[in-house]
């Protein structure tokens, strides 16, 4: 028995060398298999990463129609309401005048007086020529009554009472003639007071005391010009794309740099109702009551129209057009998430916006800012919907 002890020993060793064996072959299998799957993972990951970067990501904005009215933003010339040169309508010198620059005056009143000295003598002379013509029509009347009473006792010819009573009347129409001349230069006599027209404000004296008058509106004849600021009209010139969209009774509010922070409402009274052939524009005037004389006539004015929204239209930014050989285009994603390319008719240019006139639906999802590769059928990503 003594010979065989030794071999147990042995063989428990033998057993537990086996036992480790197998294990670290398990757990060299197992890590083995584990990074290997790993890496499959890893490699599947990243292809689907891949495949989702390479997918191109886009904005979109939904077309729809505008339930808003817009604003057309337009420069206008003030004008007074009724504005006249003041001119004279006889010869001589400024005598004096009464009124200047910033004067309120009414109808009527006496402006300025020029003297008249040759217009004073043409009247007198022909209100000489005058008396003198009527007294050779009393003489003439006279002459033909008596020769009338002699033609009844046959003392004189027909042909002899005839002259008579024609002279008589030639000398009626002379006096009536010298009568008429006599009113003309009373009519010249009367322009050497020079009065206001309307009430309103004298905005410019040109003349002095002394100063050669000529009568006529000649350049630098004018003497004075008189404004009414109590209502002013506002004339713009409106672009043709907006032109039947504007039409008397349209409000409008008028902003001017002489009074910040201030609005003025006023409205459309009337329109040229014809282009401007040069310019493509319809001028409209427009009205403003101004009782506090707070606007100067002349003035810039910045004129804000109101304008009612048209809803046979569809609205898109103007960074989602895109310019090809084709004509304009707009790259649509359809359900599937692919780019469909549309061509549109564009109407009026708002700036930021555009008016789709055909071409695209409500509903439509429009790309924003597209590349000018972006092609038909291109897969994409939304990333998000701008309002």
């Amino acid at each position: 028995m003594s010979e065989q002890l030794p071999a147990a020993p042995n063989k428990d060793l033998s057993s537990k060398i086996r036992r480790y064996s197998l294990i670290l072959l398990v757990v060299a299998l197992v890590l083995a298999v584990w990074g290997e799957v790993s890496r499959v993972l890893a490699r599947n990951q990243l292809s689907r990463v891949s495949a989702a970067t390479a997918v191109q990501l886009v904005t979109t904005v939904t077309a729809s129609r505008s339930t808003l009215g817009e604003e057309l933003v337009l420069p206008g010339t003030v004008q007074a309401y009724i504005e006249a040169p003041i001119y004279a309508r006889t010869n001589g010198y400024l005598k004096s005048w009464n009124t200047d620059i910033g004067t309120q005056v009414t109808k009527g009143q006496l402006l300025a007086e020029i003297e008249t000295p040759e217009v004073d003598r043409q009247l007198s002379q022909a209100q000489a020529d005058l008396a003198t013509a009527r007294a050779n029509e009393s003489l003439a009347n006279t002459t033909n009554e008596r020769w009338k009473g002699l033609l009844a006792t046959d003392s004189v010819s027909k042909q002899d009472a005839e002259e008579k009573a024609g002279d008589a009347a030639a000398k009626k129409a002379a006096a009536d003639s010298a009568a008429e001349n006599v009113a003309r230069l009373r009519d010249l006599e009367s322009f050497k007071r020079v009065v206001a027209p309307f009430d309103g404000v004298v905005t410019a004296r040109n003349t002095d005391i002394g100063a050669l008058i000529n009568a006529g509106q000649n350049p630098g004849s004018e003497l004075f010009r008189v404004a009414d600021t109590h209502k002013l009209r506002i004339y713009v010139q409106v672009p043709e794309a907006f032109a039947t969209l504007t039409k008397p009774g349209l409000a409008a509010e008028l902003h001017f740099t002489e009074q910040p922070g201030k609005s003025y409402s006023a409205q459309t009274v009337r329109t040229a109702d014809a282009l401007d052939p040069a310019l493509r524009t319809l001028q409209v005037e427009l009205q403003l009551d101004n009782p506090k004389r707070e606007i100067f006539p002349g003035a810039y004015a910045e004129v804000h129209f109101k304008l009612a929204a048209n809803a046979q239209t569809l609205r898109l930014p103007a960074n989602t057009v895109l310019f090809r050989a084709a004509g304009l285009q707009v790259a649509t994603v359809d359900s599937q998430k692919h780019i469909k390319l549309k061509s549109i008719v564009q109407g009026r240019d708002f700036g930021s916006t555009i008016e789709v006139l055909s071409g695209i639906e409500p509903g439509d999802l429009v790309v924003i800012n597209p590349p000018d590769s972006i092609t038909d059928g291109v897969l994409v990503r939304i990333s998000g919907k701008s309002t």
